[in-house]
């Protein structure tokens, strides 16, 4: 009877093991964008490191995609996202309300930056047979401005706002998901696309190569001072040979992606998720070319204009990345 009563034992602590382990198993959601677009493919990234953990940590992550910057950063506010990807022009604006989608309400203090990640050019491509060389050659031309809540809508605003232009100096502003754009171009339902995009990138190898196509600088005194003026954006050039139809390097400028939480999110959460990227940052930088150059301590120092969350904090001194 008392062997009998231990194995009872046993088996109650064990299954209350169990029980206290489902307790405390956590969920979060991370923010992405289009699923031919590197936001998707950085939320996936994070969320397969962060799992291959989940035994111990208890926590699980899903990355769906979404409209992009603006509307995972909204997300995050609302509380519908625990962290999100975002143009690093966006994360600025968001902390700082200092942006039309930001203002008086919508500016979001508890926005944090959690780290950054690669380089995304100001991309525009254009059908050949439009005749466009230059962004100034996009007047009067059919051209898909990005999906509202994305980030390369934000920013073509800022650049239409610094050249003087409004939608309405194009003969069609269409607002197509980068998942629709590359078909629209190749389907003459448009002659230009713009994508603030890591490189290379599969939507705009796809509308290469289904029509012929050139990608277009975006230069010149606007841009100058756009840069100069605003430290979240960055010269820009994608390498020549990157892109059927374009053989020489194309000068743009451009934001960084970066990934962002809020206050409210536990310590702990933020530095497991953390901690599951940069304890595995090899696998991490070989999951997309995009990756490929990055490195850490630039990832923590470049591109967050809001705070640090004290759990990326937390690991990134035990690094000794930051002070």
């Amino acid at each position: 009877m008392i062997r009998y009563a231990s194995v009872l034992l046993t088996s109650a602590f064990a299954l209350g093991a169990t029980a206290a382990a489902a307790q405390e198993e956590r969920f979060i959601t991370i923010g992405t964008g289009g699923q031919t677009g590197v936001y998707y493919v950085v939320g996936q990234s994070i969320c397969r490191l962060v799992n291959r953990d989940t035994e111990t940590t208890g926590i699980k992550c899903t990355a769906p995609s979404t409209g992009g910057s603006v509307a995972n950063v909204n997300a995050i506010k609302s509380g519908d996202m625990t962290m999100g990807v975002a143009q690093s022009d966006i994360q600025y604006h968001a902390y700082n309300g200092s942006s039309p989608e930001f203002e008086g309400d919508m500016k979001f203090d508890n926005l944090r930056a959690v780290f950054s990640v690669h380089p995304e050019p100001f991309t525009v491509v254009a059908r050949k047979d439009a005749n466009i060389a230059s962004f100034d050659d996009l007047k009067g031309k059919r051209v898909n401005v990005g999906n509202p809540g994305s980030g390369q809508l934000a920013t073509m605003e800022v650049v239409l706002g610094a050249k003087g232009w409004s939608m309405s100096d194009f003969s069609l502003a269409s607002q197509l998901k980068p998942a629709e754009q590359s078909a629209a171009l190749g389907d003459n339902k448009v002659d230009a696309i713009i994508y603030t995009v890591g490189h290379p990138n599969g939507s705009i190898q796809e509308a290469t190569s289904t029509v012929e196509a050139n990608l277009v600088p975006v230069e010149g005194p606007e841009i100058d001072k756009l840069v100069e003026e605003n430290a979240y954006y960055a010269k820009a050039t994608i390498p020549g040979g990157m892109y059927a139809g374009t053989d020489t390097d194309t000068n743009t400028f451009g934001v960084k992606a970066t990934f962002v939480t809020s206050a409210d999110v536990p310590e702990d959460l933020v530095y497991e998720v953390v901690k599951a990227v940069f304890d595995n940052f090899d696998r991490f930088k070989g999951l997309h070319p995009a990756f490929e150059n990055l490195e850490p301590e630039a990832m923590v120092t470049e591109g967050n204009s809001a705070p640090l969350h004290p759990g990326a904090e937390k690991y990134y001194k035990e690094k000794g990345w930051i002070q």
